[in-house]
């Protein structure tokens, strides 16, 4: 049972690394994207095609991904997202969820149904032993990385003069321009690091597994569970809400691993009868 519980603190990091983006999304902009989990697929295609192209191993790719995710992320925001939370509360649902069929679309007429997955060499395959736990490298690097972004954009929201620009156009937009916070700037580059995020969480995921161009409905949901459980919009508690995905998931699947994921969603149903969702 130990072990199943540390495997499930390690699979909920990757769980909460999908989900950070999403939270932040929200939690500054209320934007609910239905598209999150097919972007974070396109992470994973964009790594896919730097190592074809260039024989760039997964670590070097993110030079290249992370940057220009973040720059569809904020070009998204100026050119489709800013209208839609104009357009009311349902609007957003309905454009990204138009976003999330549009992205599926053209990954099967650009690459084809077939699963795809990443190659991460031996380290992909690597091992360690604590107390008589073997650990799979690359869930631990996972983990860890959950816990760096999710510490950096706390940081970065705390501490910094952006942060604050940030924190006062979530609370009041309007008060925040009048008080010379430039709105549509710090929205895009919320829109940038959200997208940044999920395509670094897509790489990870297309090296732990494989994917399609269908996989980002699968992904969006474990992301909305691990938000919704954590609470909206807090960054730890994403990290928190994954962690109970994993460590659900797992331990169920020591007793029948064909009831695991079904657990994992029954838990979040039970959340929302027990604690209902407020904006």
């Amino acid at each position: 049972m130990i072990a199943a519980i540390v495997q499930g603190v390690l699979v909920g990091g990757t769980y909460a690394l999908v989900a950070c983006g999403l939270s932040l999304a929200f939690g500054v902009m209320r934007l609910v994207n239905i598209a999150h989990g097919d972007l974070a697929v396109c992470g994973a295609y964009l790594a896919l095609m730097a190592a074809a192209g260039f024989g760039a191993p997964p670590v070097l790719a993110l030079v290249l991904v992370l940057p220009l995710a973040f720059g569809v992320g904020a070009l998204l925001q100026l050119t489709l997202f800013e209208r839609a939370l104009r357009g009311g509360e349902l609007a957003p649902v309905l454009v990204t969820f138009g976003l999330s069929v549009v992205i599926q679309n053209l990954l099967v007429t650009g690459a084809s149904a077939n699963p795809r997955s990443l190659d991460g060499g031996a380290f992909a395959l690597a091992g360690f032993e604590v107390g008589g736990l073997t650990l799979s490298w690359l869930r631990t690097a996972g983990f860890a990385t959950a816990v760096v972004v999710l510490g950096s954009l706390h940081l970065l929201l705390a501490r910094t003069g952006f942060g604050r620009r940030v924190r006062a156009t979530a609370d009041d937009p309007e008060a925040a321009r009048l008080s010379g916070v430039r709105v549509r700037p710090v929205f895009a580059c919320v829109a940038g690091i959200s997208v940044a995020t999920a395509a670094l969480a897509g790489m990870f995921l297309g090296l732990m597994s494989t994917f399609d161009p269908y996989s980002g409905g699968l992904i969006l949901i474990f992301a909305f569970e691990a938000v919704v459980i954590g609470g909206l919009g807090s960054l730890w508690g994403t990290l928190a809400g994954g962690i109970v995905l994993g460590v659900t998931q797992q331990l169920v699947a020591l007793w029948d691993v064909r009831f695991a994921v079904l657990a994992v969603h029954v838990l979040f149903f039970g959340v929302l009868v027990v604690r209902p969702v407020r904006a």
